[in-house]
């Protein structure tokens, strides 16, 4: 396998001084791009989601990056495991570009700023609206974190930090963090030499100032950090320790490297047809990228490296995850201090709405199990099957509510 790193020329003797600002329009055009139909929904293995990778090779090269062969891909083969079947093999890529760092102590080690670019297409697979035609074009999902590291590569590209930065694209998330699994396991510099990565996974819905930062506690120093970085921006910023979550972050965590995630938090839209552009928060999407860009300068500038923290392994989900048991359920990721999985709504008919679970509801114990945080409520939804008779039990106005729900199948 041949890895092609790209790289800018940089002097230590002349970094600039950071002076540009995030464009919202230039966000808008990579992420109307990324999510018109001419890509289809960016499958991974389809033509769509190569399509776009050669696009995130051209902006690199438009953003001044110049490669030291003629690709910028890491191809891999993505094996998404497949239930009673034999996995398919799904030919793709990852796609990046290495910024040196201006410091010539320093540039031996790297944050990486990522997210993926795959998405559902046409498929049916982790859709929640399976009985729709139209392609799930994924702006939100993740055409806007594409975008905000494609405008993060620009700000850096005028005035790079003293660590080198690696900007970083992966395929085959939506099949089970595939392509940042793979980068990790074939990371183009020494693994040991990362010393944090900050993904970016749905973060152009920017709704009442709300940002979700995920991994505060993975390393000491992320939680001052993070909130000396928001005195501009004011930001109303929902900040959780877990390194561990549905996204690339997590592969990153596991190799023992710091993180954060930004997410601008779930919508109605997700995994349908209708995560369109036009419901895409450009200027909003712009702050969370101005955000970012003083989070990962810090990190990139420190003298020293972050001090990781190491936390439990990630739960392990039970062998039906990813079956067609339904409940309906919205639950609230950003979570909170109090034990349980917090609902922000459920879906009008589902079986949730049916046994009468409510917004704001905080699943306490799922089918006798108790529930903790979303990992344990996932374990207990998904060690059911459609038709199963649950008792459901809720904290609502601080009174426990018990609730009986028959699951359904989803897209039934």
């Amino acid at each position: 396998m041949t890895l092609v790193l790209a790289c800018v020329a940089c002097s230590a003797q002349s970094a600039p001084s950071p002076s540009l600002q995030p464009d919202s329009l230039a966000i808008r055009r990579d992420i109307d791009y990324l999510a018109s139909p001419a890509l289809a929904g960016r499958l991974t293995g389809t033509p769509g989601n190569d399509s776009a990778a050669a696009y995130l090779g051209r902006r690199y090269a438009a953003l001044g990056l110049t490669a030291t062969s003629p690709s910028y891909l890491q191809r891999f083969t993505a094996r998404p495991p497949a239930h009673n079947a034999p996995s398919p093999s799904l030919p793709t890529q990852n796609v990046f570009a290495v910024l040196p760092g201006s410091d010539p102590l320093l540039r031996g080690q790297y944050v990486v700023v990522g997210a993926h670019f795959d998405h559902l297409g046409a498929s049916t697979e982790g859709a929640l609206d399976p009985d729709s035609h139209d392609l799930r074009r994924g702006a939100d999902d993740n055409a806007s974190g594409t975008a905000a590291v494609l405008e993060l590569t620009r700000l850096f590209a005028h005035a790079p930090a003293r660590r080198s930065i690696i900007f970083a694209n992966f395929s085959g998330e939506e099949e089970g963090l595939l392509g940042s699994q793979y980068f990790t396991e074939h990371s183009p510099v020494p693994i040991d030499s990362i010393d944090a990565m900050l993904n970016f996974d749905m973060v152009g819905r920017l709704t009442n100032d709300k940002l979700i930062v995920y991994g505060v506690a993975t390393a000491t120093e992320l939680p001052a950090l993070l909130d000396s970085a928001n005195t501009l921006t004011k930001l109303r910023i929902t900040a959780q320790g877990d390194g561990f979550g549905p996204s690339d972050h997590s592969s990153f965590y596991a190799k023992n490297i710091p993180v954060l995630h930004f997410f601008t938090d779930l919508h109605d839209d997700y995994h349908r047809a209708t995560d369109t552009p036009d419901k895409i928060n450009g200027a909003g999407e712009a702050r969370v990228v101005a955000l970012a860009e003083r989070v990962v300068r810090d990190i990139a500038n420190r003298p020293s490296r972050l001090t990781y923290v190491r936390s439990a392994a990630p739960p392990q989900m039970s062998a039906s995850q990813g079956s067609d048991v339904y409940l309906g359920s919205i639950p609230d990721m950003a979570g909170g201090d109090t034990p349980g999985l917090r609902l922000t709504g459920v879906r009008a008919g589902s079986p949730a709405d049916v046994g009468g679970l409510k917004a704001g509801d905080v699943i306490v114990e799922f089918g006798g199990k108790p529930v903790k945080d979303l990992y344990q409520y996932s374990e207990a939804l998904y060690a059911h099957k459609p038709g199963d008779e649950v008792t459901v039990v809720v904290m609502r106005g601080g009174q426990r509510i018990r609730l009986e729900v028959t699951l359904g199948k989803r897209g039934a």
